[in-house]
């Protein structure tokens, strides 16, 4: 498996990431939601140069990057996809000088819950979205010496 990452959506895998989306979120990734992210990032996992697992995110605000989407095909689960994607992503969002890395969970997501966990995320706040659904918020802190 190979994990490459980018800057801005490329077109030559928007099909195969839309396909993955489906198949973890059950609905349809429109490009236009990646377009316009300040300092967007996407890491994509490639098996044969099949996306297989994708990892998607922007700058929320100074310091703090947001790890917005992110899914493994259920056909390639269990082979430690997530947490390779998520730690290949924290080692540059280090390197570009984030402070923090900040996601949003729900309770009917357990296994991307545990695998924030186990990450080394925390639990910092919850609400409900404007569809009524409740939010789990969690911060990982990227720099040693700060706490979050």
């Amino acid at each position: 498996m190979e994990i490459r990452m980018f800057r801005h959506v490329p077109k030559n895998y928007v099909k195969a990431l839309q396909r993955v989306h489906e198949a973890v979120f059950g609905d349809a990734l429109h490009e236009a939601r990646l377009q316009d992210r300040p300092n967007f990032l996407m890491l994509l996992a490639l098996e044969d140069d099949e996306v297989v697992g994708f990892k998607i995110g922007y700058e929320v605000e100074d310091g703090i990057f947001y790890s917005w989407l992110g899914g493994v095909d259920p056909q390639h689960r269990r082979k430690g996809i997530a947490m390779d994607l998520m730690e290949r992503q924290h080692e540059e969002l280090t390197k570009l000088g984030y402070e923090a890395v900040r996601t949003y969970s729900r309770n009917e997501r357990k296994e991307m819950l545990i695998v924030n966990l186990k990450a080394g995320f925390n639990i910092v706040d919850t609400f409900t979205d404007h569809k009524g659904r409740h939010k789990i918020v969690l911060e990982k802190c990227l720099t040693a010496t700060q706490k979050r």
